[in-house]
This record gives C-alpha cells, structure tokens and sequence, in this order.
C-alpha cells in the first residue's frame, strides 16, 4: 500500500469543496470509514466524498466509477453509491476525488446475514440486474479466464496460508481450483460485472441486503466471476436458491468457474483476516471468517 503524501483531514476535503464545489462547501463533515483504496468522508446525510490515499491505482478506478456508474446505477434493484461530482488534481490534492450518494448500512464482515432466504433473492435480482451485455469500449479487468489467475489468487496464497496453518484441508481446496480451472469457457457476451463482491463492499440491514459499494473493479467479461458471491457472501444452504433465481439459468460450466472465483476469494479474505488478527499492515479481522466460512461451504458441497 502506499500511503498519499497528503494527510486527509476535514479542513482539507472542505477546503477541497470551497475550490471546486463550493455549494457543497457548507454540509457537515465528518470521517465515514478508511477502505483499502480510499477514504471516504460523510458530506451530511445523503452525500460522500472519497478520496484515494493508499494505493496508486485508486485515481483510475474512481475516474471509472464517474465515468460508467451514472448509467448503469437507475437499473440496479438494491441502492449503489451514484457519483454526482469529479474533483480534479490540484496542488492541495494532487488526486482526483468524487462525490457520491451515501448507501446506509453495515458491511457484511461486520454484521453477516441472517435472513438467508430474503438475502439470495436480494442477491440473485442484483446480479441478474447487472449482468447485461457491455457495450464495446466497457472497461476490462477481472472477468477473465481463471488459469489467469491461478499463480497469483490461488497457487500462492494457498500455500501462504496452508504455512500459516490457516487451511485444514489444502489438497480439498486445491481440487475445487483446479476442477473450475479445468471449466469450460465463458463463451457469451461479456456483461457488466461488479468484479470485487466480497462481504466488506456489501451493505446489510435488518438481516439481508441493503446496498452494494465500491466499483472500483467495474469491468466487462464472465458472470462467473460475480455469481462466486453465492459462497463469499450468503449463509449455509442458501446458494441453491441464489442459483435458482438468477437469470439466465446457470450452466454447469459457469458454476465451476464461479466456484474457482469464490475460492480465489475466500482466501484473500482469510489472509487479510490473519494479518488483522496478529497487527500486519493492511489486515482487517473481521475478513477471516467470512473467508474461512466459504472454503468450509465449498468444500462440502464438492464432496
């Protein structure tokens, strides 16, 4: 990660707004949460500002967020964080920023999903919403091919967390990679993919769903890649009706492959959870048992 050589404060994200959008200069201020890309601050009740501050690709994914978002956010059945301004590089702030619509809720590594049943339909609506063919120019990323990512998502951060005696079954894990790497491809139309649906980028509330934040990964390509959420993100036994209600029917090929992305990662999240457990740089605690949680689901249903 690195850091931004300018130290975000509320002086400075409300002087930000004076010079550039001074009619949003005057609402409330105040810090909402720090995430792996960006900050983001409360701009009273209904607006955000999010600013990048510890990674270097933060400015293009928020210029893609500004960019494509606006269009596809009205056809979205569970509320998205709509960008409604661009600030641009200045010396005070020599990074883009945006303003969005503020999407109430809980992360889902905070509080999980209880209501299994309301939170697959939520899901599968979601994703059948989304999951429309990109028009050609639509960024790429993520929804490629799986033997892409199989050194650096699952191969090494397999045998990284096997040492660090975080895995159980290795050689389980292993064969539902290699069974999904070993899918069919995706032979459709590339559709619009959210491409980074793991429990801290959805929003809970009374049990179920709520929102859905963070495209900075927004891309064009496999739906597999999204559909993985079924095991990142729902309780025990609810994939089945995750499956059954998303639109168009799921072949056997694509829930491979989306079994492959889910186990891509639930590891990540229990790495991440790990180094928050022992104080690691970049570590987040509560990403362990959601992680740890899908590798047991899929696992068990493999066998």
């Amino acid at each position: 990660m690195t850091l931004t050589e300018s130290e975000i404060t509320e002086e400075l994200v409300r002087d930000l707004l004076r010079e550039q959008h001074p009619d949003l200069a005057g609402r409330p201020v105040r810090l909402g949460a720090r995430g792996w890309d960006n900050q983001m601050w409360r701009l009273g009740d209904d607006l955000a500002v999010r600013l990048p501050y510890a990674t270097d690709s933060a400015d293009a994914l928020l210029r893609k967020e500004h960019a494509w978002l606006p269009s596809l956010a009205p056809r979205l059945p569970l509320p998205v964080p709509v960008p409604q301004r661009l600030g641009e590089p200045t010396r005070r702030f020599p990074r883009p920023w945006i303003v969005t619509t503020w999407v109430p809720g809980a992360p889902a590594d905070h509080a999980p999903v209880t209501r299994a049943e309301e939170a697959a339909d939520a899901l599968a609506a979601f994703l059948t919403a989304l999951h429309r063919p990109a028009p050609e120019g639509a960024p790429t990323g993520r929804g490629g091919p799986l033997d892409g990512h199989a050194e650096r998502y699952v191969a090494g951060q397999l045998a990284e967390a096997t040492e660090r005696g975080l895995i159980p079954d290795p050689e389980a894990v292993r064969a539902v990679w290699e069974d999904a790497a070993a899918a069919p491809a995706w032979t459709g139309p590339a559709v619009w993919l959210h491409a980074d649906l793991h429990p801290a980028n959805v929003l809970t509330a009374d049990g179920t769903f709520c929102g859905v934040i963070d495209f900075g990964e927004l891309c064009a390509g496999d739906p597999a890649c999204d559909l993985a959420a079924a095991w990142n993100l729902l309780p025990d036994g609810a994939a089945e009706r995750f499956h059954a209600a998303y639109r168009p029917a799921l072949d056997a090929a694509t829930l491979r492959r989306a079994r492959g992305w889910a186990v891509a990662r639930a590891l990540m999240g229990i790495l991440v959870g790990d180094a928050g457990v022992h104080g690691r740089p970049g570590g987040k605690p509560t990403w362990g048992p959601p992680g740890h949680a899908a590798l047991r689901r899929l696992v068990a249903t493999a066998r």
